[in-house]
């Protein structure tokens, strides 16, 4: 039982502690993302209401007029008010960039919720007791991981978060459409590049068995390849 317990021991204690090393990077980087969104949302989420400002400067301007018509005996025709409707690159816009905002936090969510199973593992497993109970402690709680697939839910974690960077791009070439067209461009330019990269990433390591590049979706592709 010795023998087992320190090759289990070495195992599954750097498989769970490399799951929480990567956790505490996605945690990291998932905050620092929204934390730049969340700017970015401040000022785009505006041009969904009304302008109180610019329906004031009308206001002024349309008894500015009433004054000099009625100073001039003449009468003045004041148009009906202007229904507010945002434009639908603001509403694309807008769109992608909450649902960007909702992937980073389920990411930070989930990636904590790793950190504390990792955590509750490493506890178990170095709690002292008898050598053949420590061995089924080990051996029982291996198993818990790959029932429930918990490698899994690991893979899903920066799968969220690149489809997370990946509707902030689509929403940053929406913004900027009102703004100026050849910011548009060269926006949607750097964005298919990466959609570029990032699917050569991808089904490379399908036709490369020795291909190191892979993302979180290769996995997924290389399963419905064999099936």
């Amino acid at each position: 039982w010795a023998v087992y317990i320190s090759e289990a021991e070495k195992y599954d204690k750097s498989l769970v502690e490399s799951w929480k090393s990567d956790m505490e990077g996605m945690l990291i980087f998932a905050g620092l993302f929204s934390a730049s969104l969340t700017a970015f949302l401040i000022e785009s989420y505006k041009t969904l209401t009304f302008d109180s400002d610019n329906a004031t400067v009308m206001l002024l301007g349309q008894i500015s007029q009433q004054l000099a018509a009625a100073s001039n005996g003449s009468t003045l025709h004041i148009p009906p008010p202007v229904v507010f409707a945002p434009s639908m690159p603001s509403l694309i816009c807008n769109a992608l960039w909450f649902i960007s905002l909702g992937l980073s936090l389920a990411c930070a969510l989930i990636a904590t919720l790793l950190e504390q199973w990792a955590r509750d593992f490493i506890h178990r497993t170095e709690m002292r007791t008898a050598p053949i109970i420590r061995a089924r402690i080990f051996s029982y709680l291996y198993y818990g991981l790959k029932r429930f697939n918990m490698h899994v839910v690991v893979d899903i974690i920066p799968l969220l978060l690149h489809a997370s960077l990946l509707f902030f791009f689509a929403g940053l070439v929406a913004f900027l459409i009102p703004v100026n067209k050849t910011m548009t461009v060269i926006a949607g330019i750097n964005l298919l590049l990466v959609a570029l990269i990032y699917s050569v990433l991808t089904f490379l390591p399908l036709h490369y068995l020795d291909c190191p590049y892979r993302t979180p979706l290769s996995s997924a592709f290389w399963r419905l390849w064999r099936n």
